[in-house]
């Protein structure tokens, strides 16, 4: 089963979507199997990290804008504004795509561990997901 979904990103960073990943499983009614999530974006990523302190959420967004900086003089691609080419740059070195167990209709996900669309642009933006939850 293929799914769609949207989320407006509010700038930069990383934004939790697990309850609405989670909600489109029970949609789907599927109790065992395999929830595979890809962005359709070449400036935006996702990863599984901890949902419980904010603080780790806050470091990972430090440490990736450090690693690569708006702005550089280095980068040619600027049509769309100086976070253009390290957007595309931050989401060559994360995932576009995740796959997650799905088991008891849920997202078998550890306790600490949330699901993130990773907005690498500093204005917000609609992002497209597309889900394919099977069994």
């Amino acid at each position: 089963m293929i799914r769609q979904l949207t989320v407006e990103t509010p700038g930069q960073g990383l934004h939790e979507i697990t309850e609405k990943v989670q909600t489109e499983i029970k949609s789907a009614a599927i109790k065992e199997g395999l929830c595979t999530l890809f962005v359709r974006h070449t400036s935006a990523s996702l990863l599984i990290q901890e949902n419980a302190d904010p603080s780790a959420k806050h470091d990972l967004e430090r440490w990736l804008n450090r690693l690569v900086p708006d702005g550089d003089p280095f980068y040619t691609h600027d049509a769309e504004g100086p976070d253009d080419m390290p957007g595309h740059i931050k989401a060559a070195l994360t995932a576009t795509s995740l796959s997650i167990p799905v088991s008891g209709g849920k997202l078998a996900l550890g306790t600490w561990q949330g699901l993130y669309l990773w907005e690498h642009r500093r204005r917000g933006s609609r992002r497209e997901l597309v889900l394919h939850i099977g069994t």
